[in-house]
């Protein structure tokens, strides 16, 4: 090998080893903001949960209530 090959491999494996270490280093970070995003995205699965089990259970209570014979009853009085 010429002493300008040696050269020329040196720098090629220099500056592809600096490449790579940066596509390393965007994969982290590309990984980590997954990794944020996908826990904020199951904080607010976990609050639209409970909301809807919330609402679930007014709505039950409403059923309730409505289907009630007193509450017909109550109706047809303040009818009259």
């Amino acid at each position: 090998m010429s002493g300008t090959t040696m050269i020329v491999l040196i720098v090629l494996i220099s500056v592809g080893s600096g490449v790579i270490y940066d596509m390393y280093k965007k994969h982290l970070e590309f990984k980590h903001k997954v990794q944020d995003n996908n826990q904020d995205a199951h904080k607010q699965l976990a609050e639209v949960t409970a909301q809807v089990t919330e609402l679930k259970q007014r709505v039950q209570t409403l059923e309730a209530i409505v289907t009630d014979s007193s509450y017909s009853v109550k109706q047809e009085i303040n009818k009259l």
